[in-house]
């Protein structure tokens, strides 16, 4: 299986790829259409600011890439930033349009939640909560606990669309989505041992299956 990973220069994309190769995957990391055109399933992975990812995807053309993509019902993984870009708005630094694939907003932690304060960035492992099963997750995990590292999440989603969450100091964390042939995690599932590796394997049999 061939996946292409985007690469809009706003990703770590070593681990990732290094994860999809232990699985099996011909690796593709580019920016160029033709060459993502050439692939099964897209991966779009993302590190740092909002905006400056936003910025990015829209100099290089390649938002309107993903936007042709998602209405051909072509896979596409959106990994913690990678992920946030797929929601409608994001407020980090400035209010900035996401690709809207997913209905919602990206706020920022606040530091306090019922008079009691916890760290920002939400950093470490955290059990996933099951909320609605999609077809490719199968009914059995080798584990419970993912890696976030995130400053921001998603907010006022779609019900239907959340598959999984995490409980940080009383917050419902949203951790993986999934509307038609788009996913998204929030999570580092490639820095998420034993769990991590079985999502990432289950997506692509997903894949394999379309």
């Amino acid at each position: 299986m061939k996946i292409g990973v985007i690469d809009y220069g706003m990703g770590n994309l070593f681990s990732v790829v290094q994860a999809l190769n232990r699985l099996g995957c011909e690796v593709v990391v580019t920016a160029d259409e033709q060459k993502l055109d050439a692939t099964d399933a897209l991966l779009l992975p993302g590190v740092g600011a909002f905006p400056d990812a936003r910025k990015r995807l829209a100099e290089t053309k390649l938002d309107r890439y993903l936007i042709k993509a998602q209405s051909q019902n072509r896979p596409l993984l959106g990994i913690c930033l990678g992920m946030q870009l797929l929601f409608e708005q994001s407020d980090e630094v400035t209010s900035t349009n996401g690709l809207g694939f997913f209905k919602g907003q990206i706020k920022r932690f606040s530091g306090t939640n019922e008079g009691r304060a916890y760290r920002v960035p939400h950093m470490g492992w955290n059990q996933l909560v099951m909320a609605n099963r999609p077809a490719w997750l199968e009914n059995s995990a080798p584990a419970k606990h993912v890696y976030f590292v995130h400053s921001f999440y998603a907010t006022h989603i779609e019900e239907s669309e959340l598959v999984a969450y995490a409980d940080y100091c009383g917050i419902r964390v949203p951790g993986i989505v999934t509307k038609g042939s788009v996913t998204g995690m929030q999570f580092h599932p490639e820095k998420s041992g034993e769990l991590g590796v079985y999502l990432l394997e289950q997506w692509l049999k997903g894949v394999k299956a379309c």
